[in-house]
């Protein structure tokens, strides 16, 4: 009869094996959002308000409740979403980058909480906001701390890896989260 130890080296060299070809794996592709016009029924349903507040120099500080304003079902915005829509605005969250392994990002979705996009199902389009950053790519130490960012709000539908998204940000200004 076979020990312990003896039945437990197979399964330990089998683990260390799928561990070693899992980090020496080829790199997967690149996940990054993508504008795709009526992808469904909420990208052609949203109703895009006139960017006429271009001119608007003040910067917006929105949060989640306001993003919650888009009616998931029919894509419309309720009335404080249209006025934001153009405008500077700022919001806090975390980033969830698309691209796997990455160290910078210019393209990622922002989300309400750590791990948003991990578990699933995701958070719904309108807790999700495709962010492209103008500029330098956006470095950081750790994706797990919340961030400010800052930019030019959209309601337009984006499809993500984790879903449909239902808001874009083009940010001019990343920074680290403090209270307001």
């Amino acid at each position: 009869m076979q020990t312990p130890r003896r039945l437990l080296r197979p399964v330990v060299y089998g683990l260390i094996a799928v561990a070693a070809a899992v980090g020496l794996s080829v790199r997967r592709p690149n996940l990054q959002a993508r504008d795709v016009p009526g992808a469904d029924a909420l990208s052609t349903q949203l109703q895009r308000a006139p960017a006429v507040a271009a001119d608007d120099a003040a910067v917006h500080t929105l949060d989640w409740r306001t993003l919650s304003g888009l009616d998931v079902r029919t894509g419309t915005p309720n009335d404080v979403l249209r006025q934001l829509n153009g405008r500077l605005v700022r919001i806090p969250g975390y980033i969830v980058p698309l691209d796997d392994f990455a160290e910078a990002v210019s393209e990622f979705l922002l989300v309400p909480y750590f791990g948003a996009c991990i578990h699933t199902p995701p958070p719904p389009p309108n807790q999700m906001v495709h962010v492209r950053v103008t500029g330098d790519s956006h470095r950081s130490a750790n994706w797990m701390q919340p961030v400010w960012i800052e930019g030019r709000f959209a309601i337009r539908a984006v499809t993500s890896p984790y879903g449909l998204v239902a808001f874009q940000l083009q940010a001019t200004a990343i920074t680290p989260y403090t209270e307001p």
